[in-house]
């Protein structure tokens, strides 16, 4: 990992994977920073010795260049809306004239592959999204690596799959008594463990490339409700019946979720960036979340 003498990680959107991040990076000496929307996450975030910064597209940075000044590192995890995307329509020309930046990083999602039905698809495949959440997304990463390219910045997109970890993930839904057992027969989804999302995005750092795009995903993409079944067993209760996809009662966007069915490959993260993961498939990911529930409730 690169030295963290002088670092300095500012993240637009300071949410659960940029908390996962700041997490790995701060024992090693790093300063945080980052947005937040509401009075109540700026003290959250404070809490956890972040420099909070108020900030959306209605109230941006009031100034961008002293807020971002000395930031090594920008992460930008805040997703677009009908508009665009916030963080850049209102400070890209502020972040490309940090003096001193090392590296870009944009969280996107494996949607923009759109429904491959099952195929497998890698960094290699055009975006070919089937929603207008993806769509937008497509267009965001494309306005990032292009301001990356027009002012020589090391821009990287990284796609998530599915993220799961502390406090959202399917044996935290089967206890609350809102999972479902989804039947799609044939469908898949890729995931991710927060975790993982976060060593990802530490190689990366350690080994910037100017451009790059990674899907950050787990081995084994798995019906959902093989996922939740599993929970169901590992917290000892009876597996929750299945519901036909058409019966199932869900919101709209929820109901997006089943419309693309596609296995999204990790193996540039992997030869690339060096990634062993911590937790290559969904078994592995919720046993070591029940497990350290377990050490927490027994402290």
């Amino acid at each position: 990992m690169t030295t963290a003498r002088g670092k300095r990680l500012f993240c637009f959107g300071y949410g659960f994977s940029a908390c996962a991040l700041g997490a790995l990076l701060g024992p090693d000496g790093w300063t945080l920073a980052g947005t937040c929307r509401t009075p109540e996450g700026c003290r959250a975030l404070a809490e956890q010795g972040v420099e909070a910064v108020p900030f959306s597209r209605e109230a941006p940075l009031p100034d961008p260049v002293q807020k971002l000044a000395g930031a090594t590192h920008v992460l930008l995890s805040i997703p677009p809306d009908a508009e665009g995307d916030p963080a850049l329509d209102r400070h890209g020309a502020a972040i490309a004239a940090i003096e001193g930046l090392e590296w870009v990083g944009y969280l996107s999602t494996t949607g923009v592959y759109g429904d491959t039905g099952g195929a497998w698809v890698d960094e290699s495949a055009t975006p070919a999204p089937t929603g207008a959440r993806s769509e937008r997304r497509v267009e965001a990463e494309r306005s990032w690596l292009a301001l990356g390219e027009d002012h020589g910045l090391a821009v990287h997109v990284f796609r998530l799959a599915g993220i799961y970890g502390p406090g959202r993930n399917a044996l935290a839904a089967v206890k609350r008594g809102t999972a479902k057992r989804i039947a799609r027969p044939g469908q898949v989804f890729s995931r991710i463990h927060v975790a993982d999302i976060a060593q990802v995005l530490a190689a990366s750092i350690a080994k910037p490339r100017a451009g790059a795009i990674y899907n950050v995903c787990d081995d084994e993409p798995a019906p959902a409700a093989d996922v939740v079944e599993h929970a169901c067993n590992l917290l000892g209760v009876a597996p929750l019946p299945l519901t036909p996809l058409k019966e199932a009662d869900l919101s709209p966007m929820a109901r997006s979720f089943y419309a693309d069915n596609r296995r999204v490959s990790n193996a540039r993260i992997k030869s690339e960036l060096g990634v062993t993961l911590r937790y290559p498939n969904y078994r592995a990911g919720l046993s070591a979340l029940l497990a350290e529930e377990a050490g927490s409730l027994s402290a």
